[in-house]
């Protein structure tokens, strides 16, 4: 009788056992980028593999291509850009002051200026870069995870006005990175691929001998190579 006691004391009912898993699924942080092995909160997102990539009604998706592979996405919104990017990183140390300091060099070689600032994820690179018709205002943000580091570049209105920034600033919050468990150098691009309704479209267009737009979203974003 003690044993059957014992085990019932040990044992949990479906309601606490619904709860436990339900504080499990609560991200531990209000808000990402996240890494695809934590919890974070659903919503809709572009699947590009490596990178997993909120969408709202307004949005244009451009992919960034190095040859034949893609490595960063464009998101485009009322004139301003937001360009990512994930690329493997220690797996003890971050490589955001590093990528900073680069980036800085870069931008003033050109005969553009930058200086630091504290933005909403911290320290961030604002730089004005030489432009046609004056100098373009350039937002430089980056963001350490577990073994990844996500590059933002924010552009056009956004990059200088705070109330346009809000959204593409959200669009960071909300990205998913799926590091994967290959080894990597630091530094190296996280490989992106086509969404699979994207990826899916663009094969049955080629296979009737049609050139694919590669824009398969009848509403939401519009998906586009770049190179």
């Amino acid at each position: 009788m003690r044993e059957v006691f014992g085990r019932s004391r040990r044992e949990k009912s479906p309601a606490a056992k619904a709860a436990v898993e339900e504080v499990e699924r609560v991200p531990s942080r209000e808000s990402g980028p996240w890494d695809a092995d934590e919890p974070h909160p659903e919503r809709e997102r572009v699947d590009l593999g490596g990178m997993r990539l909120p969408v709202d009604a307004g949005f244009e998706v451009q992919l960034n291509l190095a040859g034949d592979q893609i490595v960063g996405a464009v998101v485009l919104f009322e004139g301003s850009a937001l360009q990512v990017h994930a690329f493997a990183a220690p797996k003890r140390s971050g490589i955001w002051d590093e990528v900073r300091a680069e980036l800085a060099e870069g931008v003033k070689g050109a005969g553009g200026t930058a200086e630091e600032r504290e933005g909403p994820f911290g320290v961030e690179l604002a730089a004005r870069i030489p432009a046609e018709g004056g100098e373009q205002p350039v937002r430089y943000i980056g963001v350490d995870g577990p073994r990844w580091f996500l590059r933002a570049v924010i552009s056009g209105k956004a990059a200088d006005d705070a109330g346009a920034a809000e959204t593409l600033e959200g669009v960071v919050r909300d990205m998913v990175v799926v590091r994967g468990d290959e080894p990597m150098a630091p530094k190296e691009a996280i490989e992106l691929r086509l969404p699979p309704e994207a990826k899916q479209a663009a094969e049955q267009q080629a296979a009737g001998g049609e050139v694919p737009d590669l824009k398969p979203f009848e509403r939401g974003p519009e998906i586009a190579e770049i190179r």
